[in-house]
């Protein structure tokens, strides 16, 4: 799946932190997936300020991430239960319709 730096920072930081041994090992493998390589770094120029990670690249830059599809339902949930709990904000929507996250 195309995903911009941006929306693999906001599902990084919204993968569930427990479950079962099953869940739990998708989500290893996501945040590897998810997780910038070391040129990705290089050409980025990631810089983390006041606890806000900014980077210098390319705007557009997307990258082929490959997710499964227990992966990408897992992501899905992360998201309806932000959007439950009425905690989804502007930037959350590219990552909504990319998963197809409804009410």
């Amino acid at each position: 799946m195309q995903l911009g730096v941006f929306d693999r920072l906001m599902i990084l930081n919204n993968l569930p932190a427990e479950g079962n041994l099953t869940t739990i090992k998708i989500v290893r493998e996501l945040r590897e997936a998810l997780s910038f390589t070391e040129d990705e770094h290089a050409m980025l120029n990631f810089v983390t300020e006041d606890g806000v990670v900014r980077w210098s690249g390319p705007q557009d830059y997307e990258a082929d991430i490959p997710i499964g599809a227990k992966g990408s339902e897992m992501i899905r949930k992360a998201f309806e239960a932000l959007s439950k709990e009425e905690k989804l904000t502007v930037q959350h929507l590219s990552v909504c319709e990319k998963f197809g996250v409804t009410e």
